[in-house]
Parts: structure tokens; sequence; C-alpha cells
């Protein structure tokens, strides 16, 4: 033993003294590790910036200090949001005499007013690290602050002053907070830019969410696309039921008044505002929020919505003396259901600095308390409503209920792939475990034999589609019903499609989108991802989709071989590759026109191939900016297309069209 620990040592525990240990000042910490305060480096992280300051802004209006926000995104990556709030404090900071609040606010992580209730009786920002962090990881931000009939303005860069405090003269009427910023590049890379649409979503959604704001959007017009307007101005004395109307747009729902309300909470604890609605066909979606920050994992808020939900539909078939309503679960409510949920309360607990979850455990009784009356009077005062949304949640129970049942029987069974009714063009796989089975959809039977050759019989099954299936966004339920190309896919998956889809029944752990590498295999892989958006967006979600990346080019010099994606690839060879050598040239008609060896080797083999996995964005804001791109390009409005297409012929030049 004794031998063991004169062993360690030597010029490594001689290293290790105290000058080793380091000690990280000021907004130094955040620049080091920003991952720690917004979540990583990545485009979400670098539209949290943007949250941050405007939720302070937020913050001030639903205190009652401020009735408008402006929100500005100039050239360069510069974004600015002012308030007519109270404006940030600018006298001396008591602990700090040499330098103002509003200094100490800018420049020192755990500083600001919401640590208690003194300034703000709810607020989104808690920890006081918000907009320092903004200015840590910002390249350039300035501070203008129109207090007591006077303005002010202070520079900082990199999360370090580069000015004083200076006072600019008198401002009889303004009054409140101006933040301008300009993200690091040095921390998000140079690429990084504000997306007009995602701010322009966000500054919708918080004037959604507090009725007494009013949000003013302005954007450079160079800077937006054909799907985000230059200017507007948001306000929405609805508040969430304006938001969910919106949302609904012309589904027929369940009930044709939405459940909507707003409750404050006993003894000034805050209040809370929901919108529920039943729509008779689509996925549905839950957004929730606490002091108006979203909470897209939900929480302990959603948990009190969930108990509310449930008791009163229970307590309703009781009333109306349906006995199979002991059984509902929260499950059978929300399915299908587009829900909103807003909270305010003091001192909110969350999860993380990103505050993706609530977990302030008074939250679930303080909703379910707000909540459940209202719910009792929605269904009793009306009983034909109150029955018919009975009937659909006992429907959706059932449905549950089978779905058990029937993984029940194929747990007892262990039923085999090979007694299962398939497609006729289905080359299944032998394994009858779906873990590490892949499905390759393929564009006509000339490619499909040159993929069952390349396969791998055990892991690997190949589907041949005729052509281009049909366009599911611009076609009746019937339509689809009727589409034997459909009809063969959904057979093929097992897992079912819209409500009916049973993530548990999914026969392939991956699905690849495999087509030519030209325009009309983009159009059908477009086709075929719009149809897994549609009818299986949980296979989506799931990361179970993939497109396959065939080679376009064989490139060939002396003995060196090399496949090219595209022509921009096929550049990058030339000059990385083959560095100016004589290269033949072979372009590939389709995957047909490819050996089975070549296909093999550069698109189907996982150790050699290249996938692109297909996913759905996790924020509410981002899944309905999809929910309209795929309506736009894919719906049956063509002035959509036509729009688009004017829009961005510009980036479309002679090389492209050729190839």
């Amino acid at each position: 033993m004794s031998d063991l620990f004169s062993a360690s040592g030597g010029a490594a525990e001689q290293s290790y003294n105290a000058s080793a240990i380091e000690v990280l000042e000021g907004l130094e910490p955040v620049r080091r590790r920003p991952g720690m305060y917004i979540g990583g480096t990545d485009e979400r992280a670098f539209h949290h910036l943007a949250a941050e300051v405007l939720d302070n802004a937020m913050d001030e209006a639903v205190a009652g200090h401020a009735t408008r926000i402006e929100v500005t995104l100039e050239p360069g990556n510069r974004l600015t949001i002012i308030d007519n709030g109270r404006g940030i404090p600018v006298d001396p900071h008591p602990k700090y005499p040499d330098k103002s609040a509003l200094e100490v606010i800018m420049t020192t992580l755990h500083s600001g007013g919401k640590f208690s209730d003194k300034a703000y009786a709810t607020s989104g920002g808690l920890h006081g690290v918000g907009v320092s962090v903004v200015n840590a990881l910002s390249a350039d931000t300035v501070v203008e602050v129109a207090r007591n009939k006077e303005l002010f303005r202070q520079s900082f860069s990199r999360g370090h002053p580069t000015s004083g405090l200076e006072k600019l003269g008198a401002t009889p009427n303004r009054r409140g907070t101006s933040v301008s910023f300009t993200p690091d590049t040095e921390i998000f890379g140079p690429t990084a830019h504000f997306r007009p649409a995602r701010l322009y979503r966000l500054a919708r959604s918080k004037a959604y969410l507090f009725r007494g704001v009013e949000i003013r959007w302005k954007c450079a017009p160079e800077l937006i696309g054909d799907d985000t307007p230059a200017s507007a101005v948001f306000q929405f004395p609805g508040g969430l039921a304006d938001h969910l109307k919106e949302q609904i747009g012309t589904r027929e729902c369940v009930t044709a008044e939405f459940f909507a309300g707003r409750q404050d909470f006993p003894d000034g604890q805050g209040s809370v505002e929901w919108a529920v609605a039943w729509p008779l066909y689509g996925e549905g979606s839950t957004s929730f929020y606490c002091n108006t920050i979203p909470t897209p994992d939900g929480g302990t808020h959603e948990t009190g919505l969930r108990g509310a939900l449930t008791k009163g539909i229970r307590g309703f078939g009781a009333l109306v003396g349906q006995k199979k309503a002991d059984g509902i679960q929260a499950e059978d409510i929300f399915s299908g259901a587009e829900m909103m949920l807003s909270v305010f309360i003091r001192d909110p607990q969350f999860q993380s600095q990103t505050k993706d979850r609530l977990t302030s455990p008074e939250a679930a009784r303080l909703v379910e308390n707000a909540v459940k009356d209202h719910f009792d009077h929605f269904l009793a005062d009306n009983m034909d409503r109150g029955r018919a949304l009975l009937g659909f949640v006992l429907d959706r129970m059932d449905e549950r209920l089978a779905r058990r049942a029937e993984r029940e029987v194929k747990r007892k069974t262990a039923t085999s792939k090979r007694n299962l009714r398939l497609p006729g063009k289905l080359t299944d796989c032998s394994s009858d475990d779906p873990a590490g089975t892949e499905l390759f959809i393929v564009e006509g039977d000339s490619a499909g034999g040159s993929a069952k050759q390349a396969r791998d019989r055990k892991t690997q099954a190949v589907l041949p589609i005729r052509g281009k299936i049909l366009n599911v966004a611009s076609a009746t339920a019937d339509k689809i019903r009727a589409n034997n190309e459909i009809a063969d896919l959904i057979q093929a998956l097992g897992c079912g499609t819209r409500d009916k889809y049973d993530p548990a029944a999914l026969r392939y752990e991956r699905i690849v989108i495999m087509t030519d590498a030209d325009v009309d295999g983009a159009h059908i892989a477009t086709l075929l991802m719009t149809f897994f958006f549609q009818e299986m967006p949980g296979l989506v979600r799931d990361g179970r989709v993939f497109l396959a990346q065939p080679p376009l080019y064989r490139l060939s010099a002396g003995g060196t071989i090399a496949y090219a994606r595209d022509d921009a690839h096929r550049a990058e060879l030339d000059k990385t590759v083959f560095k100016g050598k004589k290269v033949e040239v072979s372009r590939f008609k389709g995957l047909g026109e490819m050996a089975s060896t070549q296909l093999k080797e550069t698109t189907m083999d996982p150790k050699t191939r290249t996938l692109i996995k297909v996913t759905l964005p996790g924020e509410y804001e981002e899944r309905a900016s999809v929910r309209d791109l795929v309506d736009r390009l894919m719906g049956r409005n063509p002035e959509h297309r036509f729009a688009f297409i004017q829009a961005n012929a510009a980036y479309v030049d002679d090389e492209t069209i050729d190839a």
C-alpha cells in the first residue's frame, strides 16, 4: 500500500500548486463556457440572447410600468429592444459606489432587481444573469436609459465597459431602456445571424402572452423574405384565445367554443391564462409559458392543467351516468388537442438557466384549483357541448386501450415479420427485431433492383415506389386513402398514421429516402417528406427519417477514384483530391444506372455512406413556421408557390439550371 502511494506524484504533483488555480472574474466565465448560460453556441442559443433582452422589457410591462416595446433588426446582426418602462437605475450602487447601478447590472453576474418582490412581483429573470450574459457574448452593446426626464448612455464590448456613463441631456418626452447589441462572432462564428422570421414570431408570441402590451416590430427591408413583414404592430386584447384562434385557422373542432379563460391566484400569488381546443383532425400541439418565458418541456403548471381537465371530464362523465369515464387519463384529453397555458408566479423555479421546464411545486396546485371550476362550468353550462367533448375523449381512451391490447398480444405471441401481410413490392429484411433495421424507399423498379443487390439482407429492406407519389398536402383524405403507393408505404411501416400512429408498431428503426441526385429526385424526396410530416409527424420528431446522399458523378484519374454529390462537391474534389490532373468524369443518370457495388459503397453501407436526418424543431414558434412553410410550398394554393418562386428566382443561376 505504501508503495502504491509513493509511486504517484512526481512532476505532475509538483506542477499542481496554487498557481494552477484560475480565478475567473467578471463575465469571463460566460465567455469561457457559454453553454452553461444559454445552452450552447448554436442558432437556438444565438437567438436566446434576443429572448433575454426582450424578457426584461416584458417584465416591465407585466409589472405595469411599460405599455410599449420596440424590436428592431438592422444589418450587421444589430438588434435593438426598447421599452417605455422605468429605465434601469443609473445612480451609484451602494456596494460599488464608483459604479452606476447600470454598469453593475451589465457587467456583474447575479445582479438585478428580481431577487425579491420589491421591484417586480413576477418576472422571467430570476438569477440576474440574463442581460449581463448578453453583454458578455456581444462584440458591441450600447444601453440608453431615459429616467427622470434625463437621457444616459453607456457602451460595452465583450462584457467590459468601453465608456463611462454619459449624461446626454434632458429628454422630457421619453422614458425607459434601450439595449442595442451585436453578438460576438468569436463566440458564435462568422456565419451566425439573426433570422427575421424567428424574431418576428418571438415578438408576436410575447404580445399574445400579455394583452396589455403593444409590441412594434421593425426590420431592415434588405433582410426580410416573403414570409416576414418589414414592420408590424402586435396587440391582442384576447390574449391566448386570439393566439389559439389564429393557430386553429379553418379546422373544425369538437366544440365550437374554445375552453379559454384567465384567473388570478389567491393572496396575490400571480395568475393563470389558458386556451384549449380539440380539432377533429391534425396532431395538435402544446405551448406552455411561465412569466412570458417559453417552457417547451412543460413542468408543474402543465401538471396542474392536466389534473384540472382530467378530474373535470371524469366528474362530468359521472354526472351524465357514463361509468367508463372513470378510466380516462390525461393523455386521452391532451392527445390531438391544441393547448396553451401561461402562468405568472412569484419566484418561479426552473430546471436550468434556459428555463425549459418549470419545477415550482406550488404551480401545480394553483393552476389546478384555478382552472377546474372554469372547466366544470364549461362542460355543464352546455350539456350538448359537454357530451360531445366527453364522447371525443372516450374515443381516444378506447384507441389507447386498443393499442395497449395489441402490444400485449404482440409480446405474448412474438409474431414474426414474415407472418404479417406486406405489400408485394417490398423486399423485406430477414431480422424480426426492428432494432438496427432500415427501410430504403427508392424511385422505380430499376433503382429497386440495384438496391436489392447492394443491401445487407439481414437488416436492410427495399420498397420501390412508382415515380412521384401523391402530394398529400393538397389532396383530400379520400384521395390519400385510395392511393396505392401510399397504401403500400403505410402497410410496410406498420405503425399507422395521424392519431392512430403507434411508434411501438414501427417495423424498422430507420426509414431512408433514397432518390436520384437530380431535380426529379429532390421533388420525390420532398413529396415523401411532406407525407411523413403530415401523416406521421411522430416518425420525424423521433428522428427516424433520413435522406440518402447518392453521388451524381464518378471521378477518376490514374488509380484514384472519388464520387461527387453535386457540382460544388465535384469542384472541391478537383482542387483537393485530383489537384489539376486530367479527370475522367462519369455522370450517373440515376440509381438504376449504378452498379450494385457502387451503390453499396457510396449510399447504403453504414461504414462509408452519409445520411441526413430529417428533424422537426422543438420550439412552438419554429414548429408553426414549418407548418406554414409546408402549407405554402406544398398546399392547395398555387399563388403561395408562385410568390416563393418570384422571391427566390434571383438566387438561381445558369449553372444550377444546367445541373
